[in-house]
């Protein structure tokens, strides 16, 4: 009895991010916030341009994408494979979340991507 648009899966999103707040000390603000039930971390939309991917422990996409002349490394985690394919340089409109990357003991800004698609 439920219409077909009804049962769709919709990603609310708090806006974009100004470039000036992909820092370490924003993402780490936000980590060491306690996110819950009817409080979820905050979900941002952008458009950034593709400067390079890859798949990473088969079902992860690596990207490192670009926005106002910054350069911000991002993981998809099980993501449905390359956003664009083989398309260095193109953008995607991507919804995602700041966080903290710690990698050998050094801390760095990433963006986890909740879902991508290509900017015609």
């Amino acid at each position: 009895m439920i219409a077909p648009a009804a049962l769709q899966k919709t990603l609310e999103t708090d806006g974009e991010l100004e470039s000036a707040y992909f820092t370490l000390e924003v993402a780490q603000m936000m980590d060491d916030q306690i996110w819950g039930q009817g409080f979820p971390p905050p979900v941002f939309c952008d458009t950034f341009e593709v400067q390079a991917q890859r798949i990473v422990g088969a079902k992860h996409t690596k990207l490192l994408l670009a926005k106002d002349g910054r350069r911000i490394e991002a993981i998809w985690f099980n993501s449905p494979g390359i956003p664009m394919a083989g398309a260095r340089g193109n953008k995607i409109r991507a919804a995602y979340r700041l966080s903290v990357n710690e990698y050998n003991g050094l801390k760095s800004v990433q963006v986890n991507v909740e879902q991508a698609e290509p900017v015609t």
